[in-house]
């Protein structure tokens, strides 16, 4: 089979969730669900939805959730300008962004069913901070998401007016800024878009939520601007899940128990990767995008094999990404090698 056979069909154009367009189709197109009869799909069937999967809810993703909705409430009908905020820190991979989507999808779709047929609202923004960024190319990336011509002559202080008043006028209330650990406040440049982001946050009445890589070590949050923006935001860090005690290795089972209930193969028996959850964990490192990804190329794999089963075997063939590679080759320090011994000789 030639690799063309794989090639997205046109219908599949990527529209990334930074736009309007992008964000809409998201917000519209149903998340994989695992349905409980499958039998009339086809193969291809089977691997579309093994490549989108299901996304699962993480002790991570409820914790933002819940922190989330309070902000709205304190924010609802507050008139000053220093209005709450969060900031979603952790690793890569652990699934920072895909907590910000899901929140922002079940946000809009909410104030769908409360404002049926509000053709003229806009519930969520989504925008992501561009690398090397400057105050003029942030404010264009909410242009460009809003689908704001943007002519050359236009200066910084004309783009802000027109971003603040169509966000306003559209009663947009949730603002998702992804890879805001991309802003190095030490930097004039960096400096000046963190005054931006806080300006807009003033002019525009809603509820910014950022996140980014380990943001609570990033120099976002140092000096002056740093301190300002850390008197108006909550930190919330979403770290690997740890396996250490057995509230932990339940937690983590229970996610590996529910990927596995979501998996479409036809040989593969249930509870057979739940078992493997200490494997799966010392393989991922506790990375939930790591073990999302694992499952699903050996899935995929299990299917163009005919194999249709998930083995330790198959998982060994299959290679993660550099981290979860180099993690599973660093040496584990004594504690850690005691208690996995410990835990080891109670099973």
């Amino acid at each position: 089979m030639a690799l063309a056979d794989f090639a997205p069909d046109v219908d599949d154009a990527f529209d990334p969730v930074s736009t309007w367009v992008g964000w809409q189709r998201y917000v519209d197109s149903a998340p994989a669900t695992a349905v409980a009869d499958d039998s009339g799909w086809s193969r291809e069937q089977r691997l579309d939805y093994h490549s989108q999967f299901v996304v699962v809810a993480t002790p991570a993703m409820e914790r933002v959730s819940i922190q989330l909705q309070r902000m709205l409430l304190v924010n609802r009908r507050h008139r000053g300008t220093a209005r709450r905020g969060l900031i979603v820190s952790g690793p890569p991979n652990t699934g920072k962004t895909t907590t910000l989507m899901e929140l922002g999808r079940i946000f809009e779709l909410t104030d769908r069913r409360k404002h049926p047929g509000g053709q003229d609202r806009l519930p969520v923004a989504f925008v992501s901070v561009p690398p090397a960024s400057t105050p003029k190319m942030l404010v264009t990336e909410f242009a460009r998401f809003l689908g704001l011509p943007v002519l050359q002559r236009m200066n910084q202080a004309a783009i802000t007016d027109a971003v603040c008043a169509t966000l306003c006028e559209l009663r947009t209330q949730l603002i998702l800024v992804d890879d805001i650990h991309l802003l190095d406040t030490r930097t004039r440049s960096g400096a000046e878009t963190s005054d931006q982001i806080k300006h807009l946050g003033e002019r525009i009445p809603a509820t910014f939520v950022y996140a980014g890589v380990d943001v609570h070590d990033s120099p976002l949050l140092i000096g002056p601007r740093g301190q300002q923006l850390a008197g108006r935001f909550k930190l919330l860090r979403n770290d690997p899940l740890p396996y250490g005690t057995a509230a932990q290795r339940d937690v983590w089972q229970e996610l590996v128990r529910d990927l596995e209930g979501a998996l479409r193969l036809r040989n593969h028996r249930p509870g057979a990767l739940t078992r493997q959850a200490a494997y799966l964990h010392r393989r991922t490192a506790g990375v939930i995008g790591s073990l999302s990804h694992l499952l699903r190329e050996a899935a995929v794999t299990a299917i163009m094999d005919g194999t249709e089963t998930i083995t330790k075997s198959l998982l060994e063939d299959l290679e993660l990404d550099i981290r979860a590679e180099q993690q599973l080759l660093a040496p584990v320090p004594a504690q850690r090698c005691a208690t996995a011994k410990r835990a080891g000789n109670k099973r």
